[in-house]
């Protein structure tokens, strides 16, 4: 072969693997960045430009368009989530069994998430088909429905071919027999369906989504299986319902406040952020005994104001503290540990994204459960404080000894000025009733990316885009598992579940503090074995009639659900902020399980103070 024609098949080899590896992500950076803008432009348009210009309304197409992307740029990071296996789990069994029957196990999960990727794809081009016969148009920019439409077919169909090139990959890891093996499983699982004419629903609904689960499913993937079982053996919704709802739950303003937070924390964490707010916590707690570990909580305290996340915080905050501590003599489990606890109070302090979902899934104001959360999230921070303090002092882990002075405080605290500012645009926009919670995310945002690229410029474009990028695929799996939940609790409204469930209880006992007790019970245990927010997903409709029937306010029992779900960032076998804590430690899972239980048990008194005494979490609302 000529050495031209070898040349250019190999860059075309390199430009193939390139575009295989990027596709996605080049729209999740271009439309990341466009709804970013577009918000902001919206929010200043209001203040600023109307004042120059005619016509208040002029703004509107912003959100109707930034809607549109936001719900195509959901979908596609999915399918990088899926090459990433990125999404959110239960892999308890799957971690106990060996390698072997991991990767049949694997072969198993890409079976079911591409059936369910396929029959959204075909059901979602029976809209495009709908839609091309009745042809309608959005509100304000007049567009064709069928453009934002062409998400369901297009992105699941993406999905399906990720899957087919993972199930491929997998399938030459295993061989022909463990294949045979994993294809004989799942025809096992899925035999009821195809064996009954008619399943009662609610077994069915209830019966997949818990084998799934434990086969290792993702939690999204196994509410719409179950959904999508329980439509076909039980005749209770037609199948195009899947995908009408995969579009219509997700088109909401309020849910892109999640994205806009994650890349506010994101942004603002590779922009030099944490360092900063480092050294500031510093110059006020160093000196004390525990002086590092004060400093690693209160450095979690301000990172979680503005991140939202409690793994985002342990990682930003952890990679920096644990080392540090550890090079002046802490003992390295309790230095995991700490920061993985005191990484829990990011979902606490706002912004949170737990709230976010909570309200939205509960129909309460975010505004509020982000006032609500300030006091338990400050008294979570003095707790591990004092514990931080009183072990050190034990222990003779004295701060480090410089000098620290008004001056170096001030010069301190000047350094960090622009990350200070972020929770003052969020809460002061917010609560001065100046931006929605979404507007005021998406302002953050924007101040986060010319923060890290202008002002700290630490923000390289390189890394801009890999933050665009994460931020997409966190947020993605986040909302999408919103979307299947959506789903998975209409068929529970049409079954009655919530309120047979609500009766139930309140036929034992009408006492509210029984019932909030044993409601605290049930989130800590599925804390234990579930992530905070499929959990708030899959619960707040089977909840929130129970404590309304108990004369528990709904607000108040947000930031119950969320504080007790935070302890089960530290709480094994799914304590993702230990996990974290442990890859930056260096540690074993189960030497800082063992660290962390004094921490939990103090967690606990906090949450049974919210709890007990609800004038402590609702201080600040409604003053």
């Amino acid at each position: 072969m000529p050495i031209n024609d070898t040349t250019d098949a190999s860059a075309l080899k390199k430009a193939w693997l390139w575009l295989d590896n990027n596709f996605e992500k080049i729209f999740l950076v271009a439309g990341l960045l466009s709804i970013i803008a577009f918000i902001t432009f919206q929010t200043a348009y209001r203040y600023v430009l109307t004042h120059f210009t005619s016509g208040s309304g002029a703004a509107v197409w912003t959100e109707e368009l930034s809607r549109y992307i936001f719900i195509w740029i959901t979908y596609l990071a999915l399918s990088v989530a899926i090459k990433k296996r990125s999404s959110i789990r239960i892999d308890i069994l799957h971690d106990k069994l060996s390698a072997r029957w991991q990767n049949v196990s694997w072969v198993m999960v890409n079976t079911f998430f591409l059936t369910l990727t396929l029959t959204i794809c075909w059901t979602g081009w029976s809209q495009i088909e709908r839609l091309m016969m009745f042809p309608q148009h959005t509100t304000a920019l007049r567009i064709p429905f069928i453009i934002p439409y062409l998400v369901l077919p297009v992105g699941f169909g993406l999905m399906s071919l990720r899957l087919l090139q993972d199930l491929s990959a997998q399938v030459r890891a295993c061989g022909l027999k463990d294949t045979a093996i994993a294809l004989a499983c799942v025809g096992l699982v899925i035999s009821p369906i195809v064996i009954t004419e008619y399943m009662e629903p609610l077994p069915a609904l209830f019966g997949y989504f818990a084998a799934l689960c434990i086969i290792g499913v993702p939690i999204a993937i196994s509410l719409g299986l179950s959904t999508l079982a329980t439509v076909i053996c039980a005749d209770t919704l037609p199948i195009q319902y899947l995908a009408q709802t995969a579009f219509t739950s997700i088109d909401s303003f309020p849910i892109m406040a999640i994205p806009f937070f994650i890349a506010a924390g994101v942004f603002m964490g590779a922009g030099g952020l944490s360092e900063r707010l480092l050294a500031l916590a510093d110059e006020m707690l160093g000196g004390l005994y525990g002086g590092m570990a004060l400093v690693t909580v209160a450095t979690c305290m301000f990172f979680g104001a503005i991140s939202g996340s409690g793994p985002a915080t342990v990682a930003a905050i952890g990679a920096l503290t644990v080392p540090a501590m550890v090079q002046r003599g802490y003992d390295k489990y309790f230095a995991g540990a700490l920061v993985a606890a005191a990484g829990a109070i990011g979902v606490m302090i706002p912004p949170s994204n737990p709230f976010v979902v909570y309200g939205i899934s509960a129909q309460v104001s975010i505004g509020d459960l982000f006032l609500g959360g300030i006091v338990p999230g400050v008294m979570t921070g003095l707790v591990l404080m004092g514990y931080a303090y009183f072990f050190s002092r034990a222990r003779g882990w004295h701060g480090e000894k410089r000098q620290r002075t008004i001056v170096t405080f001030g010069r301190a605290f000047w350094d960090a000025k622009w990350a200070l500012m972020v929770p003052v645009i969020v809460l002061g926009g917010i609560y001065g009733g100046l931006m929605t919670p979404t507007e005021a995310a998406a302002v953050a945002a924007c101040y986060g990316l010319i923060v890290g690229v202008f002002v700290y410029r630490e923000l390289t474009p390189r890394k801009v885009i890999s933050c665009c990028v994460e931020a997409a695929e966190t947020s993605a799996t986040i909302i999408v598992l919103m979307a299947m939940a959506t789903l998975f609790g209409n068929i529970m409204t049409i079954e009655d579940v919530p309120g047979t469930i609500a009766r139930a209880i309140l036929g034992v006992t009408e006492n509210k503090l029984v019932i909030l007790m044993l409601i605290n019970v049930l989130l800590l245990i599925v804390g234990i074995f579930m992530e905070a927010l499929a959990a708030i997903v899959i619960l707040t409709p089977i909840l929130l009639p129970i404590v309304i029937g108990a004369g528990v306010d709904p607000l108040h029992f947000g930031i119950i659900m969320v504080v007790n779900l935070a302890i089960g960032f530290i709480t094994p076998p799914v304590g993702v902020n230990l996990f974290v804590a442990s890859g930056v430690s260096k540690a074993k899972l189960s030497n800082l399980a063992q660290s962390v239980i004094p921490m939990m048990l103090l967690m606990l008194v906090v949450l049974l103070i919210i709890t007990y005494i609800p004038e402590v979490p609702l201080f600040f609302v409604g003053k």
